[in-house]
């Protein structure tokens, strides 16, 4: 009870200033829904700093430190499947914020993505991180500040070298407890699926076989949450698919698309409405 009652402060505090406020304050409502949070929980003893008094002062991640890579086969094709997973996220990410900024998402655009998703994944693989994405989490926290500044973006990208390079700055960063920023992570999300409501407005779904696609795909998606038992005896890389939704929805969508759209094609039709000439592409 003490955790969900510090997620649901953490959520009234965010969409109290969200709401009250506009502008700079406004803006910050997700920052300070954090900080308020996390000094409530460090006044009622639920936040523990010793890891901040054991992190180093400064310090570097010695490349290669787990040995200099190996190619083979069956580990390079578990990558490849990870990648996947990471650029069915990471499509679904840029679609999201292209509809948020007012600048839709290209082709062109998606590939840029994917090359930086590759190129940041290669050095971090160096310095022994994990593969990198675009997170949901900053796509929603963009769509409720409504900052859309690629500088912001960079300075926030600063802000986590530092982060990596003094461990006490990133000690003190992860003593913010776990249901302050679940609160926040709800309100985050919460407005990622709604820019994701948006994006599927666009598709035509009247006299089209677009609404079973979307109703399957979502569907297949929450299976791993949903019914996590589901997959629970499957083991080896295909685990590692199953067990994104994100991957499951998104090879479904394009495999119930082929099938009962065919290949995407192109017509010049009138808007019935505006009278308009419009390019109608098949989902």
């Amino acid at each position: 009870m003490p955790n969900l009652a510090l997620g649901l402060f953490t959520i009234i505090v965010t969409l109290f200033v969200y709401a009250k406020f506009r502008g700079f304050l406004g803006n910050l409502s997700v920052l300070i829904g954090l900080i308020v949070g996390t000094v409530v929980a460090v006044a009622f003893g639920y936040s523990n700093f010793s890891g901040v008094s054991e992190a180093a002062w400064f310090e570097i991640s010695p490349p290669f430190a787990f040995g200099i890579p190996k190619f083979a086969l069956a580990p390079t094709l578990v990558i490849m499947l990870a990648m996947l997973v990471i650029m069915a996220e990471t499509t679904g990410n840029v679609l999201a914020i292209g509809k948020i900024t007012g600048k839709p998402a290209s082709q062109t655009t998606l590939g840029d993505a994917f090359r930086a998703d590759g190129l940041s994944t290669m050095l971090g693989g160096v310095f022994n991180s994990f593969p990198y994405n675009a997170f949901t989490q900053n796509t929603g926290l963009i769509a409720m500040s409504n900052v859309r500044s690629r500088y912001v973006v960079a300075s926030a990208g600063v802000i986590m070298i530092l982060m990596g390079l003094f461990p006490k700055l990133g000690a003190l960063i992860a003593t913010i407890p776990r249901p302050v920023l679940g609160g926040c992570a709800i309100v985050m999300f919460g407005m990622t699926t709604v820019a994701g409501i948006q994006e599927l407005s666009r598709v035509r779904f009247e006299g089209t076989k677009n609404g079973i696609i979307v109703a399957v795909s979502v569907s297949v998606g929450v299976l791993p949450m949903s019914f996590p038992s589901l997959f629970a005896q499957v083991e080896g890389p295909l685990k590692l698919i199953l067990e994104s939704g994100i991957f499951l929805a998104a090879v479904t969508a394009v495999v119930l698309n082929l099938l009962l759209n065919g290949l995407p094609s192109e017509s010049i039709q009138v808007d019935s409405i505006d009278n308009k000439p419009d390019v109608e592409p098949s989902y």
